[in-house]
């Protein structure tokens, strides 16, 4: 879509340093970070809002890719959470899943 920031990061019209990425999703660190670990899971194809969602493909693919980010990050057991905000409580419209920690255990 034209002027998401997300997707000029995909297109590499917006230099970014990639934590991972494969044909279906890129994942980046927040570039306003609320803990020491705040990355964020994307997918490529621009898809508006949650409940915009209608594949399982892509959440499956994203669910996956989060769960690799938590094991390869080692956050199991140091408390982290994942957030999705959308209906308009998102900066940035296009889907995108917060991954941060420490919470809790580790802080």
């Amino acid at each position: 879509m034209a002027g998401c920031i997300f997707c000029k990061i995909r297109d590499r019209e917006i230099p970014k340093e990639f934590t991972y990425e494969d044909t279906d999703v890129m994942v980046f660190e927040d570039i306003h970070p609320i803990k020491p670990t705040h990355l964020l899971i994307v997918p490529k194809i621009h898809i508006e809002d949650f409940s915009d969602l209608l594949d399982n493909e892509s959440w499956g693919k994203m669910k996956d890719v989060l769960q690799k980010m938590i094991k390869e990050k080692g956050l199991e057991n140091k408390g982290y959470r994942v957030v999705i905000n959308g209906g308009g409580a998102q900066i940035i419209n296009h889907l995108h899943i917060h991954l941060t920690s420490p919470w809790g255990k580790e802080e």
